[in-house]
């Protein structure tokens, strides 16, 4: 037996003993990663698979901000035990390590940093060498970190998830919504392909299902006797449920799980590593301590989870201690989310025709305090973490998406709208101009579903930068690249009625955006986590705005990509739902568009397309790929992108060249 794996028994035996909520850590499976292969000066590495077993005091005021744990079950001791999985890539000799853990919080159950910073494919159990991409984070000494928070997923192997106890004999309001893409005569009680909340008594005669056709649209009853609930998590209707529609169904549901001990686990899973359980002891290592700071990372619903984790107050453990020292959520625009409220569906989010009215985007949106004037309420995002002093450093970066789709702009405007809302000091906020929620496959693939093609640009390749801004910004304190995100001060955050966008032969710009809505759970669902009223009570809007174009339709602030700068097409965050999905005036949720320019004058001025062409832009390819690499060499310098990935977009432009051209 190796010395690692003769560690083992005394590393559990010793979190036996631990006084924080880590009460023991059984490892299933731990190896190395590739073999001997060495990743920079961090050398080997090793996976650790297992789970990681939890307890703690509902008595502690730092869990006293978890909903429903004051009716938790306990054990004999008095605390409310749980557990979640373990998934753990960490140098093998942990002095080699750069001293930092980057937690990511998993999509649904999934893992995306290896994706999003190695440019991997992706993979839920990553052992082969391609899994592991170009191992920028390796390279860098990252210890990776995946840690269960959502009790719900879908149940394929290998999802993360958490293993929560259930209030027994708790009923409450669920909100089951659904908005087909094709006639069907079934849909699951839940969102998308997740566990539902099963229903009390299916049969009962008072369900109500509802249809309408926008989300502020007049509901309308479907007769009882034409619909039904089967096998309490589905409900069914034979004569079919009709596309671009919006169902919903409101039921009673028992027995809710804990959801709020999902960050709950997180935050002492990392208080653990950083902090172990004594002078010279060390989770999950060797010899030393090892993790002296810890980086929260989320995409989408865990760039929310982060905001949500934040603004309830989890970043400060039970000893009062800091968790995250920075936090890096990503395309999370304005939202929050279900993750820690009675009978919370962590997987509902929020757009404009997707999850509607969810409590995801809801006041408050900025980091600093605001006061609603009409409901009275002041908040703010960070308020909580702030007063205790362990607010961490902070990155949110948003694509042109989330402005149109996620209400982007109520993180940094004022309420009205009229004005910029400061950032704190230790607040960065970057707009990733002209993407979409997750940049689009290149060539650009047109289906069926969207009016236009999918949005390609590349700007993810900037998330690798900020990365390092922030560990040095945490480690040295320097000064990470300055906020980029359009501002009302200078006209470049409007209403959607003044974009200035080109008319494009056959182009529809959009209509209907997302918005922020004072909406009404409940008399407990601010103090208590408890929803009362489903569907809610729905109030005015918050003003929301989007960024301003220019003459070929691409947006003038943000971080401009070098096909921003050097544009081949114009790049927008919205794309609106085909005619064959119904709603053809909705967004089509999370997907950009790409709209190409004509090759030649001759060709525009047939299409009656307003943009310049290309070959009046670009006198050759080489002309054009200078430009691209001169962008990117700009926005390395300004600390945007990183010198070592310069070539990689140079040679990525060379095929948008070819593509753009051949078409």
């Amino acid at each position: 037996m190796s010395m690692r794996n003769c560690l083992l028994p005394a590393l559990l035996a010793l979190a036996a003993n631990l006084p924080g909520a880590v009460v023991r850590i059984e490892v299933e499976s731990r190896t190395d990663v590739l073999g001997d292969k060495s990743w920079g000066a961090a050398g080997p590495y090793e996976r650790i698979v297992g789970k990681v077993y939890f307890a703690v005091d509902p008595n502690n005021e730092a869990n006293r901000i978890i909903a429903d744990i004051d009716k938790a079950p306990r054990n004999e001791k008095g605390l409310v035990e749980f557990s979640s999985d373990l998934y753990f890539l960490k140098p093998r000799d942990p002095k080699r390590g750069n001293g930092a853990v980057l937690y990511e919080v998993s999509n649904r159950g999934n893992k995306g940093m290896l994706a999003m910073y190695n440019r991997a494919p992706g993979s839920l159990d990553p052992q082969k060498e391609a899994d592991f991409g170009d191992g920028f984070l390796l390279n860098q000494g990252y210890a990776l970190l995946w840690l269960g928070w959502q009790w719900d997923p879908p149940l394929n192997p290998g999802r993360m998830r958490l293993y929560p106890p259930v209030v027994k004999g708790v009923t409450g309001p669920v909100r089951a919504e659904f908005v087909p893409d094709a006639r069907e005569t079934s849909h699951s009680l839940a969102d998308r392909d997740h566990q539902a909340y099963p229903a009390v008594n299916p049969d009962d005669p008072k369900l109500t299902l509802t249809v309408r056709d926008r989300n502020d649209g007049p509901r309308r009853a479907i007769p009882r006797n034409e619909w039904k609930i089967e096998d309490r998590t589905r409900v069914t209707m034979a004569s079919g449920f009709l596309p671009g529609k919006v169902y919903e169904l409101v039921y009673t549901s028992q027995d809710p799980a804990l959801v709020g001990l999902g960050p709950t686990a997180i935050r002492d899973m990392v208080s653990f590593l950083k902090h172990g359980i004594g002078s010279g002891v060390i989770p999950l290592g060797d010899q030393t301590n090892f993790i002296k700071r810890a980086h929260g990372f989320g995409v989408s619903q865990s760039g929310r989870f982060l905001r949500t984790f934040l603004y309830y107050g989890f970043n400060q453990d039970e000893q009062k201690r800091k968790v995250f020292d920075g936090v890096l959520a990503h395309v999370a625009g304005g939202g929050r989310g279900s993750f820690n409220h009675r009978f919370a569906q962590a997987s509902r989010d929020g757009h404009p025709f997707l999850n509607m009215f969810y409590p995801t985007d809801i006041f408050p949106y900025t980091d600093i305090e605001q006061t609603d004037p009409e409901t009275g309420i002041t908040d703010g995002l960070l308020t909580r973490v702030r007063k205790a002093g362990v607010a961490p450093k902070v990155f949110y970066t948003n694509s042109s998406y989330e402005y149109y789709g996620r209400a982007a702009s109520l993180i940094h405007t004022t309420i009205d709208g009229k004005k910029d809302a400061p950032l704190p000091a230790d607040t960065r906020a970057y707009l990733f101009a002209g993407g979409q929620h997750g940049p689009g496959a290149f060539p650009p693939v047109k289906n069926r579903a969207q009016q236009n093609s999918p949005n390609p640009n590349p700007y993810t390749w900037s998330m690798r930068a900020l990365l390092v801004a922030m560990d040095k910004w945490v480690t040295e304190g320097k000064e990470p690249p300055p906020s980029q995100y359009p501002k009302v001060s200078e006209d470049k955050l409007v209403s959607l009625g003044a974009v200035q966008f080109p008319k494009l032969p056959g182009v529809a710009f959009p209509t209907r955006i997302q918005k922020g809505y004072r909406a009404d759970y409940g008399p407990e669902f601010r103090t208590k986590g408890i929803v009362t009223q489903e569907p809610p009570g729905i109030g005015s809007a918050f003003p929301t705005l989007v960024p301003q174009v220019d003459r070929d339709g691409n947006e003038t602030s943000g971080i401009r990509m070098p096909e921003i700068q050097a544009p081949l097409a114009t790049y927008t965050g919205w794309n609106l739902r085909s005619a064959d999905l119904g709603a053809s005036d909705e967004l089509f949720s999370m997907v950009g568009s790409f709209l190409p320019f004509a090759k030649t004058k001759s060709e525009r001025e047939k299409n009656g397309d307003p943009r310049a062409s290309i070959e009046e832009r670009y006198k050759s390819r080489s002309g054009y790929i200078a430009k691209v690499e001169s962008a990117a060499r700009e926005l390395a310098k300004d600390g945007y992108l990183l010198e070592q990935d310069v070539p990689k977009l140079v040679e990525r432009a060379g095929a948008e060249w070819d593509y753009a051209t051949a078409r």
